[in-house]
């Protein structure tokens, strides 16, 4: 399936607007010139504006409580396991994998497992004008949409991995480094870092420490 169909469309169409998360690096307006590549102040009016801050704070809370239903049946658990699925995304099932391997070699307090259906949160993939994504469904689930036009601008693992940054409770920085994974397009498309920084990687492992989570926005990375 190279593009999402009318229904998926029309679903994303409805949920989009309950939560737009974490653009990777373009203004979630209709007026914005989405998916070309931005310039730094761009990047920074939109990381500093309060929807981005709303909407990162939605998108992990939505997780946090996916989380949680599972965590009940094993409390005592010290590693936290993050379901996702692929099935509405099987063009980035490459860079999903590699994302996900990047997390997990990354990080030792929070896994992310595949599984065939359902899960904590979904991939999707398709056009939109905002580019790439991570956002809520209005019923406690997150998802992440690839758009396929940014991810041939930039290099694509990482703006999957900078997504799937998200679901583990990372804000946006896009006046970091490209050295920061999520710093994003900040940098410019010649960025292809896919790899998170040692800070990043300790914030996440702070957030979910012991088998418990934190909450995801309260500190800014950087």
């Amino acid at each position: 399936m190279r593009h999402c169909c009318t229904s998926q469309r029309s679903v994303l169409a409805t949920t989009v607007v309950l939560g737009i998360a974490a653009s990777f690096g373009v203004l979630p307006t209709a007026s914005a010139a989405p998916t070309s590549v931005g310039n730094a102040a761009t990047y920074a009016t939109y990381e500093r504006s309060r929807e981005n801050e709303a909407a990162n704070r939605a998108f992990f809370e939505a997780v946090r409580r996916s989380v949680a239903e599972q965590r009940a049946a094993k409390p005592s658990a010290l590693v936290v396991a993050i379901t996702y699925n692929t099935g509405n995304a099987p063009s980035f099932r490459g860079q999903i994998s590699l994302a996900v391997q990047i997390w997990n070699s990354s990080v030792s307090n929070v896994k992310l497992q595949e599984v065939s259906s359902g899960g904590n949160f979904s991939y999707y993939e398709g056009n939109d004008s905002r580019g790439s994504y991570a956002s809520t469904d209005g019923h406690g689930r997150g998802y992440i949409f690839l758009d396929y036009r940014q991810n041939q601008q930039y290099n694509s693992t990482r703006v999957t991995t900078h997504e799937t940054g998200h679901v583990l409770g990372l804000p946006d920085h896009y006046s970091g480094p490209c050295s920061e994974l999520m710093s994003g397009g900040g940098p410019g498309a010649s960025c292809t870092n896919p790899y998170p920084d040692s800070q990043e990687r300790s914030h996440v492992d702070q957030l979910w420490r012991n088998g418990q989570v934190q909450s995801g926005t309260d500190t800014q990375i950087g």
